[in-house]
């Protein structure tokens, strides 16, 4: 406690503690509340305005607000209230334990072990048990927020969203899954943690590891309990219930003693898998609250009001989920946000020895795989990884020409496991001397693809028996193959639900029935293109891209040899013509080109790429984080065009030094070059001095934001007076001194027009400058301005709030004398329109601060 005299009233030290009196007290609000009723210090409208509040910590703080109206004496029976030893700490609740207690306990930890102790592979024969022990490999958890908006398919992010979160280490830390609740900074009691990660990561795994070494005995012990849920469970509850009822659900042996142990919810631990699957995930922010285990409501208005502390406010909750739900999560609830990175390297390693077994053959592989750098890409996810295995399981090789893109991979992954399949089918039936035709399993593929295709439509994963589409597949035998079956119990009836082995497996299957049938495609694509413009959340993309390598000469053939399935020629037909048409408008009008070229990719046609013939190549990737797979895609269509570029775009895509090393001799054909916004190091600046002192042709060079200094500077210049070809050079918002601008002096005006230097130099260096031709340090009235204007705005618009704050906080370095401009007036004040609507449609709180912030600043 915090002595009265150290801040010379009671009252003046509830406003310097309060933040760190609301994370003291929000364990303990309802006993301290009842505690200030009985001293008098509250009324019972003093109570009741408390308790309407929403959440814990919403009610300290009110409690606060009410002790500063009330005055000094309050405040003082207040603190004596809480340093009453009486009064329970950390909410700290707990009833001795009891015999009975204790033998339910033990009981509870050996029905998790048996529960988690085998591992699912999907395609592992019926009653095979493949132990967890066996096979688990540590997953790398990162410790911070990840953002909450995506706007591009999950998993093609995935490689270079984990590259950067290495970079990041400074920021994020490694953590173990025993330190998820662990004191945020040693000081903030940790409840409420959201564990996100994409499609296969292994968020599931990762809950089965908490249960087994649990039940073992192993770590968390400041738990008693940790009960578990499965949201693909909790869909089939359509009626109202209460927590009491859900944890008994799977837990009947907890019957005796489940008021102890609600009782001790500071002891209770749980865990709620799978947000993303949960049929009324939208509708989890609730403004209907349950504050008792006994008291009935719809199924999302119990877990909202377990998640916003209403409900057993000392619990400790974990949640998992893919990044595309988390929008919907009350998000200011959670205490802790902690990401799935997949694999290390060595533990992909780790991953073939488990696997295979077998020391020497997992060696030769995981070096095949190690040769294929999209293989290995993937295989940091752990679902990914296990498809790879299986390929290599069924040929002990990578068959035929080794795989170079996606569909590659997925069409190895189909017939490798239909050939496993057939074997096994062609053994059991040896007597008979009968195997299954390759007609009826070609129609069971396209029954599966159908059923992938509609639900996919319906943003679906999970696949309930009950649903007609998954009637149809009753008794075929390629289900196991393909789909995981769990079971689900509800009392009086048995559900079976069912997924793919993973999402973009689904999305594959969606992809082999549409180029197969005559099935027309979604809306969605077919008028994407015309925009040039992606779907807000990359829903489509992947599923695009295994269309077009699907629709290519080479697995068309694969899959009508090994498959007997044959795709639709005149989609065929159209889908080269619908490329061919695609990139050469993106290419003239320079709109965002990125998944128009993985398709292209994907078909891995030089011919095709050569019938590209667009007026002008503009290239346009601007504001998308590349992966190596983005490269590639990129690299592949340099090469196969020819002549200048005209305009080349890498603004804000995070290229590397080797990025740049890979594509060297396609930079040498831009005319303009825009670099803008990457953290260029000396090393990645060496590459472009390169590319300058042999280039006839580039012009114009963006380098803003890039954080070069007058060292880098210094490098460009001597490349720049070589060839003497570059007129205008972008290096807004760098490092560079007066003294770096003037080693240009000798190369303008002639043949640099212009070099655009605002936000670099301190005021004292901007009158030394304004006097040098052609070197702009500040805002103009010029027409040039209202370009750029246009140009940052455009991308403000289309940019998440994550993005939008970092465009922010580089535009905004503003006084009052630059907004003399017409041109300026204009841009700040629709920026200001823009951000005052960003607020209005964002939910989550740090981020809303962010964004008031630069308000304030442009309401001048």
């Amino acid at each position: 406690m915090v002595e009265k005299n150290v801040y010379n009233s009671c009252l003046t030290t509830v406003r310097v503690l309060r933040v760190s009196l609301v994370d003291e007290l929000e364990g303990q609000i309802d006993s301290l509340l009842e505690a200030l009723v009985s001293h008098d210090v509250f009324t019972r409208d003093d109570r009741e305005e408390v308790v309407c509040q929403q959440g814990p910590r919403a009610r300290v703080r009110k409690v606060l607000d009410i002790l500063e109206c009330k005055g000094e004496e309050a405040a003082e029976v207040f603190f004596n209230v809480r340093s009453h030893p009486q009064l329970p700490k950390d909410g700290n609740t707990a009833q001795p334990q009891s015999i009975e207690y204790k033998r339910v306990q033990q009981k509870h930890k050996d029905v998790l072990r048996r529960r988690s102790e085998c591992m699912l592979f999907y395609n592992s024969r019926h009653g095979e048990k493949i132990l967890f022990s066996e096979h688990y490999v540590n997953l790398l958890l990162v410790d911070g927020h990840q953002g909450l908006e995506i706007k591009r398919h999950e998993v093609l992010t995935f490689g270079q969203k984990r590259l950067s979160l290495q970079q990041k280490s400074a920021v994020q830390r490694k953590i173990t899954p025993t330190e998820l609740f662990s004191r945020a900074n040693g000081i903030h009691p940790v409840k409420k943690v959201l564990v996100t990660g994409v499609a296969g990561i292994g968020k599931t795994v990762l809950v089965q590891k908490m249960l087994y070494d649990f039940g073992r005995n192993k770590e968390y012990f400041a738990f008693d309990f940790i009960i578990h849920m499965s949201f693909r469970d909790l869909n089939l509850i359509d009626k109202p219930t209460n927590f009491r009822e859900l944890v008994l659900r799977k837990n009947r042996h907890l019957a005796k003693e489940l008021d102890s142990i609600l009782a001790n919810d500071d002891k209770l631990l749980i865990i709620l898998d799978g947000f993303d699957e949960f049929k009324h995930c939208r509708r989890c922010d609730v403004d209907v609250f349950v504050n008792e285990p006994d008291e009935d409501a719809e199924l999302q208005e119990v877990l909202g009001s377990l998640l916003l502390g209403e409900l057993l406010p000392n619990a400790s909750v974990m949640l998992t989920s893919r990044p595309a739900a988390i929008n919907h999560i009350p998000v200011g609830c959670i205490d802790r946000f902690a990401l799935i990175s997949g694999f290390s390297l060595a533990e992909v390693k780790d991953f073939f020895l488990r696997y295979f077994q077998d020391p020497a053959l997992a060696d030769r592989l995981f070096v095949t795989v190690s040769a294929n750098d999209l293989m290995l890409t993937l295989c940091y996810i752990p679902a990914f990884c296990y498809i790879v295995c299986c390929i290599l399981k069924e040929s002990k090789d990578l068959c035929g020409e080794s795989p170079k893109t996606m569909t590659d991979i997925y069409v190895q992954y189909l017939v490798a496991l239909l050939h496993s399949h057939t074997q096994t089918r062609a053994e059991a039936s040896l007597q008979d001397q009968k195997a299954e035709p390759i007609q009826q399993l070609s129609d069971t593929v396209l029954k599966l693809g159908r059923l992938a295709f509609q639900k996919l439509m319906e943003h679906q994963t999970l696949f309930y028996s009950s649903d007609q589409d998954v009637a149809a597949l009753q008794g075929c035998s390629l289900i196991s193959t393909f789909l995981d079956k769990t079971v689900a119990q509800e009392p009086g009836f048995t559900e079976e639900v069912f997924s793919f082995a993973h999402l973009t497996v689904q999305e594959f299957f969606a992809a082999l029935y549409c180029a197969v049938t005559d099935h027309p495609l979604p809306d969605a694509i077919q008028s994407k293109a015309k925009t040039g413009e992606v779907t807000h959340n990359g829903h489509l993309d992947l599923f695009n891209r295994f269309l077009s390598g699907i629709l290519s000469d080479r697995n068309a053939s694969l899959l009508l040899r090994q498959v007997g399935l044959s795709c639709h020629k005149e989609k065929v037909d159209n889908n080269r013509q619908k490329i061919i048409k695609d990139l050469t408008m993106l290419c003239e009008n320079g709109a965002h080109i990125l998944n128009c070229l993985h398709c292209l990719f994907e078909q891995q046609d030089s011919l095709l790429a050569q019938e590209v013939q667009p007026k002008t190549l503009r290239v346009n990737v601007s504001d998308e984080t590349l992966s190596q797979m983005d490269c590639n895609a990129i690299n592949y269509f340099l090469n196969l065009t020819h002549g200048k570029i005209s305009e080349l775009d890498l603004t804000g895509t995070g290229v590397s030094c080797n990025a740049l090393r890979d594509i060297q001799t396609q930079l040498l054909r831009c005319e303009n070059l825009w670099l803008g916004e990457n953290i260029l190091d000396m090393d990645a600046v060496q590459v472009i001095a390169d590319v300058m002192r042999v280039s006839e042709n580039i012009t114009h060079l963006g380098l803003g934001w890039s954080n070069i200094g007058d060292d880098e500077l210094l490098a460009l210049t001597d490349a720049i007076r070589v060839k003497k070809k570059l007129k205008e050079l972008w290096m807004e918002g760098n490092r560079v001194s007066s003294k770096g601008l003037l080693s240009l002096s000798d190369l303008t005006p002639d043949p640099l027009t212009r070099v655009v230097a605002i936000w670099n130099l301190q005021e004292t260096e901007l009158e030394f400058l304004r006097i040098q031709q052609s070197i702009t340090v500040n805002f103009t009235d010029d027409a040039m301005w209202e370009a750029w204007g246009e140009w940052v705005f455009k991308r403000c618009e289309v940019s998440s709030n994550e993005k939008l704050v970092m465009v922010l906080h580089k535009v905004c370095n503003i006084s009052t004398h630059c907004l003399k401009a017409e041109w300026a007036k204009t841009f700040y004040n629709r920026l200001s329109q823009l951000i005052k609507s960003r607020i209005e449609c964002c939910t989550e709180e740090d981020m809303c601060k962010k964004l008031k912030k630069f308000d304030n600043i442009l309401d001048l």
